[in-house]
């Protein structure tokens, strides 16, 4: 890999080295687009902490590190330079965007946002230590491996409800943790779950600790709000659905209440130049395979700025 030098003027900045930031820069690349990657943590991004993906086309079973450096190495293959640095502001120059990050500042005809978006975590024990080994943000992702076994779900909004709802298909019971005596996601989604037999809701509840050993996950620590009285329950799997937030701060553009960049079916942004892709921007499915459409359609778009 390529490591950018110094200030310079490319015809593309693409911030993000996730699934949809390394998609852009391949599809850039071939069209012999002078292209920079910035990335400020990890290439990747956070499906390269996933343990298995099985819904990723061409691959039946793949951990997200060995999808990524697929991705990182394809894009490697066309001379991908990638700067490692933090975005803190895009700034206008005419019709040139400027970059400037905590490397200094860097100019480009146009720039793809492609930083993802971060599950919000709830900082108690255990969570980050079992990251990976049964403590999950996504359903759909990781629901499958917990088949016959007890979950818990921690949550009571539109997206916590209507996961508990699809992993008790899977699972053997699906203990709905949710701090509040009512749920807060639309009235269908209570129908339902009050239909499914096999979830269990702790009302006024909030998770206090995940235990687990080296083989994973193995228990939650409960409190009742009410009586503030602890109880543990075994669990094979803990499912987070507190939120999640967009990595958008440092991007003057349109984007909705919760930081979601706004876009249309081109990738555009409210500011011509600017485009958007992966799970940064407003999107009903946030995916690998949704968010490489979303980079090459981007950078497709961007060469049109470009020109």
């Amino acid at each position: 890999m390529t490591e950018a030098k110094g200030q310079g003027m490319y015809d593309l900045i693409i911030i993000g080295g996730g699934p949809a930031g390394l998609t852009a820069a391949i599809y850039a690349l071939r069209a012999r687009v002078k292209t920079l990657v910035i990335e400020k943590e990890i290439v990747g991004g956070q499906i390269a902490l996933s343990d298995v993906i099985e819904n990723y086309p061409g691959f039946p079973s793949i951990s997200g590190q060995e999808l990524m450096d697929k991705f990182e190495a394809h894009a490697k293959g066309f001379g991908m330079e990638i700067k490692f640095a933090a975005v803190e502001n895009i700034g206008l120059d005419g019709n040139i965007k400027v970059v400037k990050t905590s490397e200094g500042e860097l100019r480009a005809k146009a720039v793809i946002v492609a930083t993802g978006a971060k599950p919000r975590m709830l900082g108690v024990p255990g969570e980050k230590e079992f990251l990976g080994k049964g403590v999950s943000y996504c359903a759909t992702c990781d629901g499958p491996f917990f088949k016959g076994q007890t979950i818990a779900v921690v949550g009571g909004g539109d997206t916590a409800v209507k996961e508990a709802i699809y992993l008790a298909k899977l699972a053997k019971e699906v203990n709905l943790v949710h701090r509040r005596d009512q749920l807060r996601a639309e009235k269908i989604l209570h129908e339902k779950t009050f239909e499914t037999p096999n979830i269990r809701i702790h009302w006024s509840h909030i998770l206090k600790e995940v235990k687990g050993d080296k083989t994973g996950v193995n228990g939650v620590v409960l409190e009742d709000l009410k009586t503030r009285e602890k109880k543990t329950l075994e669990v094979q799997g803990v499912f987070m659905f507190v939120g999640i937030n967009p990595t958008t701060d440092f991007v003057d553009v349109e984007k909705d209440k919760k930081g979601f960049i706004k876009t249309n079916q081109r990738m555009e942004t409210s500011v011509p130049g600017i485009l958007a892709a992966g799970d940064c921007r407003i999107t009903p499915l946030p995916q690998v395979s949704t968010a490489v459409g979303d980079g090459a359609i981007a950078a497709f778009v961007a060469q049109s700025h470009i020109e």
